[in-house]
């Protein structure tokens, strides 16, 4: 039987995946593996600690075999994620990435620091766009409307939670990424001295869902339970 990607809910054997997916795609969209002497640096910033903080607004891809692909998550609200994740997130990686000692000179110390600093997430311009989200999709996954499926569980289930506004920060460089964003009705928030990030917003009316129904993977779970059973 052939298998259909679909967007549902994370769970907890997606930890896995998850990591794998955000050091495969950290690299300005591409592998991050060489980078870093331990790769999971990455995912310990930008993908595990939403998916602990605030599971229910963390949605996979799933390749239709139960393996994610892909993955949106963020949080309902920075500044207060900002405070979880110093006292509870940044706890639990002390052990494995300590606080560098000096001021950063390489890529790895830079990126270390970074999770020292989570307040850095915090700008009064962004205030009016108080949610704030991640989204990776392995490269085979690239392009097929995959994205825009993520993107509208996310935002919908910000909407439904009553959240207005959602902001994200990308590498002005990474173009590809930006033509994306615009497609999906992102625009540019303006942020003194944002250095290589440019930092885009759009409300979280008007989402359109197609591909995702919420509850509607339940059903869709269910079946291919059952198929296979059969």
């Amino acid at each position: 039987m052939t298998r259909t990607a679909y967007v549902r809910p994370y769970r907890s054997a997606d930890q896995e995946a998850l990591a794998d997916i955000c050091i495969r795609t950290a690299d300005n969209g591409g592998d991050s593996t060489h980078l870093y002497p331990d790769p999971a640096l990455m995912p310990a910033l930008f993908a595990q600690p939403y998916a602990h903080l605030e599971p229910e607004l963390t949605f996979v891809l799933d390749d239709g075999s139960g393996r994610a692909v892909g993955y949106v998550l963020g949080t309902s609200d920075t500044r207060r994620f900002v405070d979880a994740f110093r006292e509870i997130w940044l706890p639990r990686v002390t052990g494995r990435f300590p606080e560098p000692e000096r001021e950063p000179r390489t890529l790895t110390e830079a990126m270390t620091a970074l999770l020292y600093r989570p307040e850095r997430m915090i700008l009064p311009e962004l205030d009016g766009h108080p949610a704030h989200l991640h989204i990776d999709l392995l490269p085979p996954w690239q392009r097929k409307g995959h994205g825009r499926e993520l993107m509208g569980a996310f935002l919908d289930a910000l909407h439904r939670k009553g959240v207005r506004a959602a902001h994200l920060s990308m590498l002005t460089a990474n173009t590809p990424a930006r033509a994306f964003y615009d497609r999906l009705g992102f625009r540019v928030i303006d942020v003194p001295d944002p250095g290589p990030l440019t930092y885009l917003g759009r409300s979280t009316e008007g989402v359109e869902t197609s591909g995702w129904a919420g509850s509607g993977w339940r059903a869709r779970e269910r079946a291919e339970a059952a198929g296979s059973k059969g």
